[in-house]
């Protein structure tokens, strides 16, 4: 049996993993007594954890916002200094995404309520060069964020790429972050299927307290999964190639672009590539450094030949103008 001080921490931890716990549960989580999980709740209320309590036989126990910060030692300034720091991370391609996205989530859901003004106005205040994308809704990724931590059922209004908006309830899995953009991939309730979102179309609803279980999936299968169907949909041009090299080689090259390869023999294969235009295409295999042949797609032949012409030009341009150190007259 852990002892109390790592029992309290333990105790914690799982009030932050989930919204509601019966004390039953707590108990056998924890292997105590309900009446120990009693004390401990009131440990950690002592301690400035707001933890509140729901009577009867469905009753339980829940982490909520508190009216003061709980001893993270941390003082008002650095409180709103962290959720900001977080938050920048979060949307940021750092590596760390993900985890900065949790952090923040759990420390918004004890934030005092005095502290969100400021955080809120130190994040409308601050400019960052703007990008191609419009920024992402920080509220609504944490939503999410959390309804996956939780095991909890997603409801949310979905803008489709034409501009309607439709209700979707799913059981939320993973978050993937991929470019410019955080993709959701979700079991579809409606459509008894896995459908993968774009967060920034997502407006999450009330949260609904349906548990779930969530269905195991390694963590490289989620990925390929959300980068295939991603990458496939917005295909409106494809080709096939004649690769100069192994499958084994050409497929590390691509990766994790889904690009389609069959092996022909230990020096060569055939791949089924796309893109949303022949030009675009055309440069991305150009940066592949491996030899190909289009075997079928008469419009990437034709945008070959105009990069291939583009550089000659670049080239000759070069090539005409005066070396450094030379001397005219």
């Amino acid at each position: 049996m852990l002892n109390t001080s790592a029992r309290l921490l333990e105790l914690l931890s799982l009030l932050q993993i989930r919204r509601d716990w019966t004390s039953v549960a707590l108990a056998g989580r924890l292997g105590v007594s309900t009446r120990t999980v009693r004390a401990d709740i009131g440990r950690l209320r002592s301690l400035g954890y707001p933890v509140d309590a729901r009577p009867g036989v469905s009753g339980g126990y829940r982490l909520a916002a508190g009216s003061a910060m709980p001893p993270l030692l941390l003082d008002d300034d650095e409180a709103v200094a962290v959720a900001v720091g977080l938050g920048s991370l979060a949307v940021g391609r750092a590596g760390i995404e993900e985890t900065a996205l949790t952090a923040l989530a759990k420390l918004e859901h004890v934030l005092p309520a005095h502290l969100r003004p400021r955080v809120a106005a130190v994040r409308e205040a601050t400019s960052t060069v703007p990008a191609l994308e419009p920024p992402l809704d920080l509220s609504a990724l944490g939503s999410v964020a959390a309804a996956i931590r939780g095991h909890e059922r997603l409801r949310f209004g979905y803008t489709k790429p034409g501009g309607a908006e439709e209700p979707r309830r799913t059981e939320p899995q993973r978050l993937v972050s991929w470019g410019p953009f955080w993709y959701l991939l979700a079991w579809d309730l409606d459509r008894d299927d896995w459908r993968v979102f774009r967060v920034d179309r997502m407006v999450p609803r009330a949260p609904t307290g349906v548990r779930f279980r969530a269905r195991v999936i390694a963590e490289a299968d989620v990925v390929r999964f959300v980068v295939a169907r991603v990458s496939k949909a917005a295909w409106t041009y494809r080709a096939r190639l004649l690769v100069h090299a192994s499958a084994a080689d050409f497929a590390a090259k691509v990766m994790p672009i889904p690009v389609e390869i069959e092996a022909i023999d230990a020096s060569s294969c055939r791949a089924e590539v796309g893109a949303d235009d022949p030009d675009r295409l055309a440069l991305w295999v150009a940066q592949l450094d491996v030899d190909i042949e289009v075997i079928d797609g008469d419009e990437l032949v034709v945008a070959f030949e105009r990069l291939a012409t583009r550089f000659r030009m670049a080239a000759r341009r070069r090539s005409s103008l005066p070396m450094k150190g030379d001397v005219e007259g």
